[in-house]
């Protein structure tokens, strides 16, 4: 690692890098993340650590991150493209010690020169923060003033609390992929990921998907409400600006690719749930002179041994009007204790009860994790009448094998 006291005296090296930034609806640079980094006789190196490292005196490290950034406006100023967004990092410890006094100052400087405030995106680490989270809060409101934008970055990759970003009420979400790097990613992941995009849509944020290193993590971005894109993947940092359409024929092929696929296993879903609405249609058919519940999942069980271990009947309001079959080993087991349990605090539970009166027919759900089992199944539904309603829970072995494992 570097002595601190090298950069301090050779800030004339200290120079801004720059990683473009994607975006998914006009594939072209919308704006590039700037960087620090330093210039040695062995090359380039970054200054990430540095600016990290709480050992080293508050003031060391935003006399160079000041350097790093009025270096980069100097350039800005006279990029080829003046409406491309400039992130901007900031530490929000350091931020708060004069209330972003010195920060806005300078930007207001740069604001005389030329620079458009309306650019500029100020990045801070939500998890990092020690402070009084109202008091940034504040802070960052009154820079939204300016047309300051703001970004939570690192989201994923630590602890990140919803409520406290909810509170800061940021323009952009930064979701760290790292994690995806791993074959072996744990679906409650994927899930934090859907929580987040649940959120960015509630406080009408974008979300911005960095350290992509692949194409699979492309896809992923792009599937799960990607609306910008960030890595190495796409381009890694440079000291130059790139023209903004550098990749865009590269992106509108991969996209391509994406929807493709996307289209193809929403076909899968489709006809899956089609299929068991004949088959479902067609058994309630042949049963219709069983007016016992308990009868009629036995005997639909036995029918669809194959691809299913959980049959049940509710009631418009998610009262259990049967027991539950459950599939062991071989065999079907009934299990009474579940008679009248109530499923209507489930998400979306009663608006699927809805849609399936309304519509006369059944729903497959998407992927979600057994409360009992552990196991990653799909529920189908479908309405025996119009107050009584039936559940097959789908086994992962049948989703696999018919390629509706996916989420």
């Amino acid at each position: 690692m570097m002595d601190p006291l090298d950069i301090l005296t050779h800030l004339d090296q200290v120079v801004p890098y720059y990683q473009p930034i994607f975006s998914a609806d006009e594939q072209c640079i919308i704006g590039y993340e700037v960087l620090g980094r330093f210039q040695t006789a062995d090359g380039i190196v970054s200054l990430g650590s540095f600016f990290h490292d709480e050992t080293i005196p508050e003031e060391f490290r935003m006399e160079v991150d000041q350097t790093v950034t009025m270096k980069a406006f100097d350039q800005f100023l006279y990029a080829q493209d003046p409406s491309s967004l400039i992130f901007i990092n900031r530490d929000a410890n350091l931020l708060m010690l004069d209330r972003g006094e010195a920060f806005l100052q300078m930007l207001l400087r740069y604001k005389e020169k030329g620079l458009k405030l309306e650019r500029i995106v100020l990045e801070i680490t939500e998890h990092n923060f020690k402070g009084d989270i109202q008091q940034l809060g504040h802070v960052l409101t009154y820079f939204r003033t300016y047309g300051i934008k703001i970004a939570v970055d690192n989201i994923g990759k630590e602890s990140s609390n919803l409520d406290r970003i909810r509170l800061l009420s940021p323009d952009i979400l930064k979701i760290d992929l790292q994690a995806l790097r791993t074959t072996s990613v744990s679906l409650s992941y994927h899930d934090v990921l859907y929580s987040i995009s649940l959120l960015a849509r509630k406080i009408g944020a974008t979300l911005l998907y960095e350290d992509i290193e692949s194409s699979f993590q492309l896809q992923y971005a792009w599937r799960n409400g990607g609306r910008y894109y960030q890595g190495y993947y796409l381009s890694e940092p440079s000291d130059q600006f790139l023209p903004s359409d550098f990749l865009k024929e590269r992106l509108r092929q991969k996209f391509h690719q994406f929807i493709q696929h996307e289209k193809k296993k929403l076909q899968t879903l489709y006809d899956i749930s089609e299929q068991f609405q004949l088959k479902i249609g067609e058994l309630l058919a042949k049963h219709k002179k069983i007016q016992d519940f308990n009868e009629l999942i036995s005997l639909l069980a036995k029918e669809l041994s194959d691809c299913c271990f959980r049959i049940y009947i509710c009631d418009e309001d998610g009262f259990q009007r049967s027991a539950n079959i459950f599939k062991k080993d071989e065999g079907w087991e009934l299990q009474p204790q579940y008679y009248m349990k109530n499923w209507s605090w489930r998400p979306y539970f009663l608006e699927n009860i809805i849609r399936m009166r309304s519509r006369k027919r059944g729903i497959l759900s998407d992927l979600y994790s057994d409360i009992e089992t552990g196991e990653t199944i799909r529920t189908y539904s479908y309405p025996i009448d119009e107050h009584h309603y039936l559940f097959i829970d789908l086994s992962y072995a049948y989703l696999f094998e018919h390629n509706a494992h996916l989420s």
